[in-house]
């Protein structure tokens, strides 16, 4: 059994790498919904954000390679440069830090834990989990739970949306009275325009390719959901303009930016592209009076709020290091779970052919009695394996573990 993570993140790819690889819920499920076509590569989650792209799987001795391969197919290919890839324990360690938030881009953030529940649940969905995965992703999120509450590290944490907000505040001198365009209606969006009106920002406009959508935000923010098409007039009079969208492509392109700034008169005005994959076209940037910002930029708003959790992280740490060792303990076991279990079936097989050989025998008896036959035949079955069993279980992660597994197999196995 080889557990391990393949990806890439904030760290290891800028945006414009990361929003090339960023898949849908649809590609995830198709491609975990093919795995079997994969040599030796029985289990696998795909955990996919806007800082990261990771494939979590389980491959037989000597299929080391079928993750790379299930990771191109799904990419087109990744440039080895930007990936990492860690097995074991290391691999375990990973993703428990990831669902504490101790691996995010800001420190504390809490959406990180619900994208590993969902791509779990997903996997699971669609059959891509057993054992080992099932294990390390339930014993992951309990862990992720726990660096929560039995810590602050989530205490003033500063989110993507909340960064965004600050850094536009810090760039404008205030956000008091001015007025601000969200493109998208999503949970990012949601969460920025919240951040918005607590900076005392006075007008939101909200523009959706869905229309109701955007007027169920507006409604709750108090704002005013515009047509997507017009999105762009209505920005004659806005200070900042915020993009959270989830398409594909970019929804702000150089023309339209250029058309209105004409039409500004020169006036400036600040984006952010908070999307992943990006919103607005790097050229828009470069348009005078167009100050623009993606979410790589935010990495410094978000670093002057981490010294102040630091302390919470390290006590974060030895929580996800304590929950690493008991699970690597459970691995131990798991190793032996299959053979343990093929030995149990084999002597269970053997038990129900003798007594099915002997039921002529047995009719004059009660049912009574044949339930008594059947539990004492099944309790003989018990008390047979059960040294056997306790070995493995005693051999388990020493240097004595191949030695009984290859005498069980020798011994039970045909």
């Amino acid at each position: 059994m080889l557990l391990r993570v393949m990806g890439l993140n904030y760290r290891t790819a800028p945006v414009e790498v990361r929003e090339r690889f960023s898949l849908s819920r649809e590609a995830i499920r198709r491609g975990l919904e093919n795995l079997d076509e994969y040599d030796g590569l029985s289990e696998a989650v795909i955990l996919s954000t806007c800082n990261r792209l990771e494939i979590y799987s389980v491959a037989a001795e000597g299929c080391e390679g079928s993750a790379a391969e299930f990771l191109n197919d799904l990419t087109g290919g990744v440039e080895e440069k930007y990936l990492y890839e860690y097995g074991g324990e290391d691999c375990a360690r990973h993703l428990f830090e990831v669902a504490a938030s101790l691996d995010s881009l800001v420190l504390g953030e809490g959406q990180i834990l619900s994208q590993v529940k969902d791509a779990y649940a997903l996997a699971k969905e669609v059959g891509a989990t057993a054992t080992i995965l099932n294990t390390l992703f339930q014993r992951a999120i309990a862990s992720g739970k726990s660096v929560r509450t039995a810590t602050k590290i989530a205490c003033s944490s500063v989110s993507v949306s909340s960064a965004a907000v600050e850094l536009a505040a810090a760039k404008l001198g205030g956000l008091e009275k001015k007025s601000a365009l969200i493109f998208g209606a999503g949970r990012m969006a949601r969460l920025t325009a919240q951040h918005l009106k607590a900076r005392g920002v006075g007008k939101i406009f909200v523009a959706n390719r869905h229309l109701e959508r955007a007027q169920e935000m507006a409604q709750e923010i108090g704002g005013e959901a515009v047509l997507w098409e017009n999105a762009l007039k209505v920005a004659d009079g806005v200070d900042i303009i915020i993009t959270s969208t989830g398409a594909p492509h970019y929804v702000v392109k150089p023309w339209q930016t250029q058309q209105l700034m004409t039409r500004r008169g020169g006036r400036g005005i600040f984006f952010i592209d908070i999307a992943v994959p990006r919103d607005v076209d790097p050229e828009v940037g470069k348009i005078h009076g167009v100050t623009l910002y993606n979410i790589d930029d935010l990495e410094a708003v978000v670093e002057s709020h981490v010294a102040a959790r630091r302390l919470e992280a390290e006590s974060a740490r030895k929580i996800v290091e304590a929950d690493v060792a008991a699970l690597m303990e459970r691995f131990k076991y798991l190793k032996f779970q299959p053979l343990m279990a093929d030995l149990s079936n084999r002597a269970e097989k053997i038990r129900e052919r003798e007594l099915k050989r002997i039921s002529g025998k047995l009719s004059d008896l009660s049912e009574e009695e044949r339930r008594a036959v059947e539990q004492m035949t099944r309790k003989i079955v018990r008390k047979l394996l059960r040294l056997p069993m306790m070995k493995l279980n005693g051999a388990a992660g020493t240097h004595e573990e191949n030695f009984y597994a290859a005498a069980v197999k020798a011994l039970f196995r045909e």
